[in-house]
């Protein structure tokens, strides 16, 4: 096999596609969060927080969106779940209520926040050391 390290200095980005059943109604849920949207056509968006970002496509599956996952690994779950509680999501965009922040067995603290289409997001951090001990 070869030795790809030298192209991988030429990527840019990985920017994986998320199904949107109610596209407009995605992208306000993003724009909710605190995404940045940039138009790419009509039923296509990049959708940016910071230097990460994601496509929002008008395409949408059950099977593929109820079984698609994003996972972002922060520093303060705590300060994220508060942003997010506060966004009242399920009442806005009837979405299933987020989950408060919860210490799991593979040693990530997570708060899952489901997406109009069924896209399942972890908002994830380390778990410090204490609570895995308390979990035990």
């Amino acid at each position: 096999m070869d030795d790809v390290s030298h192209l991988a200095a030429d990527i840019r980005a990985f920017r994986p596609f998320l199904p949107a059943k109610e596209f407009e109604t995605s992208l306000r849920f993003y724009k909710a969060i605190g995404f940045e949207a940039f138009s790419l056509g009509e039923t296509l968006a990049e959708l940016r927080l910071g230097q990460h970002s994601f496509l929002l496509q008008g395409y949408y599956v059950r099977e593929w969106a109820e079984n698609t996952m994003m996972h972002v690994l922060i520093e303060d779950v705590q300060a994220w779940w508060r942003h997010i509680e506060s966004l009242a999501l399920a009442s806005h965009f009837d979405v299933r209520p987020p989950i408060a922040p919860r210490a799991e067995s593979w040693g990530l603290t997570v708060t899952y926040v489901f997406d109009p289409s069924g896209v399942l997001w972890h908002f994830a951090q380390d778990t410090p050391a204490d609570a895995s001990a308390d979990r035990a």
